[in-house]
């Protein structure tokens, strides 16, 4: 820690005057008459690297190497198996209100802190940045193929857990170059050693990436998407009871937000139709990791927190959502947030580093103080009067109910395997009624089996009757032939005629 450093902690009512006061002599970020130069929609990139391998290597490793790199890198590993839900990213950029560093869905104000974050990543206590930049021409990149071989083959077990630590702080946390870690990156991580914090320069990268995308109405997103999503989702669903394990030691919210099943089948525009409309009530305003303590609001003479980051500084309020921190919400300074933000080139950029530096030298705290109502009235009124960047607005008439827009929109892939389903059980069903056709046609061939059987018999019988009526018939015939019988009657009159004759002429012999 630096000679001069001076951490101040104020009481809640003097902090609330004082800001109270300042916005009421200083103004807000944007004045009457600004018009925004930003875009209506902002098309984000969220490309992220490949970091299968990154996660073979971290499987590989027993418990005790584990162990190493947790307790002097924190929960980073966690963020491998974070997945990007890249439609409900895309949403979350176009609330993205740059002037006041912060995101704006509807009536409703949210931003990632310094606290939020150290926790979430768990890192080391260790003191703030107060850091050399050194000023860059063309970047310098380090393969990862580089990094990777230099993991598996070198044979210091620390050694190897602090280049697998960069490769996390390069591809994950500030992924500027796919396949690559920009030489700045090492720098920040030679910082680490010397008891610096990672989180200002994740947060201040993270903050510039959405301002640059949206200023230029797109842009491939640079920060850290995985930890920006589980800090989302730590706000947006509702949790209804906190579970105990929030206050161990040994908890981890990011394992836990890894592992957490999360819906990928809302569309993009359903998401949009959410944030826009989104609610006080909607809002889990304090994270259920979270245990608040102390606010860090300002430092040195700024009104707010500066952050100094890999590429360039930029500034956000902390005390614009001090209901993050389960603290009643009033009127925060915001006056020189729109114009706060530089990068790390030209003539002048490294007195102005100078400036934040120093100031993080004095910084200032204050005490959480819980109330209800959880805002002031002069909020609600500060904020409907507030004047904000180009976002999208609540939907003035008829906006759909979150329940609408949270049901799922099947999928192609789910179309057809409806569609499968549904002929399977109509196969099934015309399978099952010929299975009873063919039962009923079994027993109705028995039934005809034995009538054709009975009449195969008759059959047989009336032809053995035939027969025996030939036989006889035959024999009478031969019988009726026999006794001349079978002459006709003009035989039988010739014969008689003959016997005639003959009884003729015996009677005239004698």
């Amino acid at each position: 820690m630096e000679n001069g450093f001076f951490d101040k902690v104020e009481d809640n009512a003097a902090v609330r005057i004082w800001a109270e006061t300042t916005q009421q002599e200083k103004g807000d970020s944007l004045t009457e008459g600004y018009v925004s130069e930003l875009s209506d929609f902002t098309r984000v990139n969220v490309t992220q690297n490949n970091l299968q391998e990154m996660k073979e290597i971290w499987a590989q490793w027993d418990d005790e190497v584990k162990r190493l790199f947790y307790c002097h890198y924190g929960d980073l590993p966690y963020l491998l198996d974070v997945k990007i839900d890249e439609r409900l990213f895309r949403a979350l950029v176009q609330y993205w209100n740059s002037a006041y560093s912060c995101f704006t869905f509807g009536n409703v104000d949210l931003v990632p802190t310094i606290e939020e974050y150290t926790a979430l990543i768990r890192c080391p206590k260790i003191q703030w940045v107060t850091a050399r930049i050194k000023q860059k021409g063309d970047c310098r990149c380090i393969p990862w193929r580089h990094l990777r071989d230099l993991i598996l083959a070198h044979p210091d077990t620390k050694k190897r857990v602090d280049v697998f630590a960069l490769s996390i702080y390069g591809l994950v946390i500030f992924p500027k170059a796919l396949g690559h870690v920009d030489e700045a990156v090492s720098d920040l991580f030679d910082r680490l050693s010397k008891g610096t914090t990672p989180v200002p320069a994740i947060l201040a990268e993270t903050f510039r990436s959405l301002n640059a995308c949206r200023r230029a109405g797109e842009g491939r997103f640079i920060g850290c998407a995985q930890l920006l999503l589980s800090w989302f989702h730590s706000h947006f669903w509702r949790v209804e009871k906190v579970s105990y394990r929030v206050f161990s030691e040994n908890y981890s919210p990011l394992k836990e937000l890894a592992a957490t099943p999360r819906r990928d089948n809302i569309t993009e525009e359903n998401w949009m139709a959410i944030l826009q409309n989104l609610q006080e009530e909607d809002v889990e305003w304090r994270a259920p990791w979270m245990v608040p303590d102390e606010i860090l609001y300002r430092c040195g003479d700024f009104d707010w927190v500066p952050l100094l980051g890999v590429w360039g500084a930029v500034g956000y309020a902390p005390l614009l959502v001090l209901r993050q921190y389960r603290s009643r919400q009033f009127t925060p300074p915001t006056h020189g947030l729109a114009q706060c933000e530089f990068v790390f080139t030209g003539n002048n950029y490294k007195r102005r580093v100078r400036e934040i530096s120093n100031a993080w030298n004095q910084t200032r705290r204050m005490k959480k103080f819980a109330a209800n109502p959880m805002a002031t009235l002069e909020y609600d009124q500060w904020r409907i009067q507030r004047i904000n960047d180009n976002i999208p607005t609540p939907d003035q008439e008829g906006p759909r109910s979150m329940e609408e827009c949270l049901r799922p929109i099947p999928s192609e892939l789910e179309i057809v395997r409806h569609d499968f389903e549904r002929k399977s059980l109509e196969l099934e069903k015309r399978i099952e009624q010929l299975e009873e056709e063919k039962i009923q046609l079994g027993l109705d061939v028995d039934v005809q089996k034995l009538e054709a059987e009975r009449l195969r018999k008759g059959k047989n019988k009336a032809e053995e009757d035939l027969d025996s009526l030939k036989t006889d018939y035959k024999k009478l015939r031969r019988s009726i032939r026999t006794a001349g019988l079978g002459k006709t009657s003009e035989q039988w009159r010739q014969e008689v005629k003959e016997e005639k004759s003959k009884a003729s002429q015996w009677e005239e012999k004698f």
